[in-house]
């Protein structure tokens, strides 16, 4: 066997990325030997793999859904914004420039059609299937001339296709039947069906509408999944939660002591890797949520400034909503900051920025004895640690090269007082370091908090996996999903009009 499915959307956040990772870890647990891939991805949400290679951290998680260790292969391109009109090139996980949107799909793109399917040639010479996550909507019609992402890649390999839709938008049918009625005859022949995600109530109100739709397009829905809380693990779009009052989603857990703790963590502009307070959210008691006003920081126990893919933008931006001043304060009352990566550099003297933002000398806010140099070599790094005592693990991306001239050390940053800086993404996910670092923090906050002693953040993560898993499972034709991925989409599946503009 060396078969294939790629799952494409209606939209995007449709939720092809937790559908793949649920296609993945049913098919592992049917022994079946499987890996995730997305030719593209545009995230600023990343991960770094043991052999230093900078992939979309869906994939990452992906891969844990396999049982595998995530390779650059799984997602040789990967695209970090950096404005609204440009984005870092990152190919087979190392950066190769800057490029506009115009200068990407006037021609880049599809040169690297050929990089994209040798590789996921290589992944399907090591392993029995490759579930592939599409971009966006295969209906991009704009796009469609130089995809490598959706039908590009479905055709380049001769994959079959679901197309997800999230119910609980509305309008799931129309959008269906519109993503085949776009597609050229060749794109269309290779669109299996569909797949009904987020859906709430009775299905049997919902299977006239399935029927239908089958008539209309000749092509069958091959699940209905329900919603479920708590599954939107490793995103890669950090916009949403940028939204001022987003909360991220908790465990349903009383406190272990008498009171909770606030995290409030500042929503910077190009926010990266916004997973990396998952962790602290998976603590009973502890409840997190993104802020933009310096007001919204005044009862949290602990304010994070998260990693940022433009560090003085940021800083500007905090200067502007008055956020700076509020963290100066919180810093000098002792009470706890911590900076993760770009964050991390805010904090410190200054930054002599020549290559991201070309800003040249900028003032940080002098919170941390650090100054920092743009490098033009991004670093990559998987560092293995301690601090506080326990065992560390973590993953660098950063340009920034930091000089710490005082303070306590602090994985490879450092801390004065109750402000914490370090360029370590993760490293909130090692159990036993996260539960010192909140004991410090409700301390310094004067809470009666106390971390859970058993809460595993691995662990958690793998019963996510398995809920997805069961969703497929339970709620999807199996029999009809793996005949697709061996044999391919249905022959003489029928052509909708009007079809792809010429």
């Amino acid at each position: 066997m060396s078969g294939g499915l790629l799952v494409a959307g209606t939209t995007s956040d449709a939720g092809k990325s937790v559908v793949t990772a649920g296609i993945c870890r049913w098919l592992v647990r049917q022994g079946v030997k499987v890996a995730p891939f997305k030719a593209q991805n545009m995230s600023l949400n990343s991960f770094v793999t043991r052999e230093g290679a900078e992939i979309g951290r869906a994939q990452a998680m992906q891969a844990q859904a396999c049982r595998v260790e995530p390779t650059a292969l799984m997602n040789p391109v990967l695209l970090k914004p950096g404005g609204e009109r440009s984005s870092q090139v990152v190919l087979l996980g190392k950066p190769v420039g800057e490029m506009s949107a115009r200068g990407y799909h006037g021609g880049r793109q599809r040169q690297l059609l050929g990089t994209v399917l040798d590789c996921l040639a290589e992944l399907r010479g090591t392993y029995d299937a490759v579930i592939c996550e599409g971009a966006g909507s295969p209906a991009e019609i704009n796009l469609r001339r130089t995809d490598i992402v959706n039908m590009g890649i479905a055709r380049g390999a001769g994959f079959p296709v679901v197309v997800v839709g999230d119910i609980d938008r509305g309008g799931v049918f129309a959008s269906f039947f519109g993503t085949v009625a776009l597609l050229s005859p060749e794109d269309q022949a290779l669109v299996a069906g569909f797949l009904v995600n987020k859906f709430r109530g009775d299905v049997s109100l919902l299977e006239p509408g399935l029927d239908m739709l089958h008539g209309l397009t000749g092509r069958r829905t091959y699940g209905v999944l329900p919603f479920r809380h708590g599954l939107g693990i490793d995103e890669e779009d950090g916009l949403r939660v940028s939204l001022r009052g987003a909360v991220r989603e908790s465990v349903v857990a009383p406190p272990v002591g008498e009171d909770v703790l606030r995290v409030a963590v500042c929503a910077v502009p190009l926010m990266s890797n916004f997973t990396d307070v998952d962790a602290l959210a998976a603590e009973p008691g502890v409840v997190v949520r993104f802020v933009d006003r310096p007001e919204e920081l005044a009862d949290a126990d602990l304010v994070i400034v998260p990693g940022t893919r433009g560090t003085v933008r940021a800083l500007a931006w905090l200067r502007e909503r008055g956020l700076a001043d509020a963290l100066v304060r919180r810093a000098a009352e002792g009470r706890p900051v911590l900076g993760i990566c770009g964050g991390f550099q805010v904090l410190g003297e200054h930054i002599e920025d020549d290559v991201e933002s070309r800003a040249g000398h900028v003032d940080g806010l002098g919170l941390l004895p650090v100054r920092v140099r743009f490098a033009r070599e991004k670093t990559l790094t998987r560092p293995v640690g301690e601090a506080l005592g326990e065992h560390v693990e973590g993953y660098e991306i950063h340009h920034g090269i930091a000089e710490v001239t005082a303070g306590v050390p602090f994985l490879d940053g450092c801390r004065v007082g109750q402000t914490w800086g370090t360029h370590w993404h993760g490293s909130l996910e090692s159990d036993g370091f996260r539960r010192a670092f909140l004991r410090e923090v409700a301390a310094a906050a004067g809470r009666r908090f106390v971390p859970a002693p058993d809460t595993s953040f691995a662990a958690l993560r793998e019963r996510q996996l398995d809920l997805l898993g069961d969703l497929i499972e339970h709620h999807a034709d199996t029999d009809a999903l793996w005949r697709l991925i061996e044999s391919g989409a249905p022959q003489g599946l029928p052509f909708i009009p009007p079809g792809a503009p010429a």
